[in-house]
């Protein structure tokens, strides 16, 4: 099959890397770009280096070139990939991995391409199975809740033992750790690490705290 001896080309592998350093990806969305910076030292300080900024505000890929200049220790990946414009931004931005939604030919195509690590997301059996015959085997449940949460993910460990997840939506400060008990969950995608309030008000040592309490005893 093309696509799977396109695929065995880029280093898929550091995705999987990317989803086992740490138990929680913070999912940001900055208004902001002055908040990007202090944002990441603190989610970093707080034991959680990943993070995703989503294309969701003009100035997302302003941010996200912020905190790969400024903040080395965080690893630094863009959410909300929907074209494949969006990620040949990403690789210019300097991002360390992607994230997608849902997953077109198109986008595939050219996550193949770029050799970036790639999150597709998924929601059902049949979009999972359709990201694997491109040869992606890390997937983004999403939106979690809504696909079954821990229920679906129990399903698919059987028919795709070699797929890893990483649950997004839903997710709750209260539930997270019930996710990353599944073997073929590695880690989960979050949005509760930056409160709007605390990003307002610039309140970066309860975005910390908030941060090392869900590192904690997780990792």
């Amino acid at each position: 099959m093309t696509k799977g001896n396109r695929q065995s080309e880029t280093p898929r592998a550091s995705m999987r890397d990317i989803m086992t350093t740490a138990p929680v990806i913070p999912v940001l969305t900055i208004e902001e770009p002055e908040h990007a910076v202090p944002l990441a030292r603190a989610l970093v300080a707080g034991g959680l280096p990943v993070l995703e900024v989503t294309l969701r505000t003009p100035r997302a890929l302003d941010a996200v070139s912020a905190m790969v200049r400024d903040v080395p220790d965080a690893v630094v990946g863009i959410g909300t990939v929907l074209e494949p414009e969006d990620l040949r931004q990403a690789v210019d931005a300097g991002a360390c991995f992607a994230v997608s939604p849902g997953l077109t030919p198109m986008l595939a195509e050219t996550a193949i391409d770029a050799r970036i690590p790639f999150l597709p997301g998924v929601m059902t059996p049949g979009e999972a199975m359709t990201a694997r015959a491109y040869g992606f085997r890390e997937l983004k449940l999403f939106p979690a809740a809504q696909a079954g949460g821990m229920g679906m993910l129990k399903a698919m460990a059987g028919p795709l033992p070699d797929v890893l997840f990483c649950p997004t939506g839903g997710i709750t400060p209260d539930a997270f750790r019930d996710y990353l008990a599944l073997p073929n969950v590695a880690c989960v995608g979050g949005s509760w690490l930056a409160p709007a309030h605390a990003l307002a008000t610039q309140d970066w040592a309860r975005i910390q705290a908030l941060a090392a309490d869900a590192a904690a005893d997780t990792q």
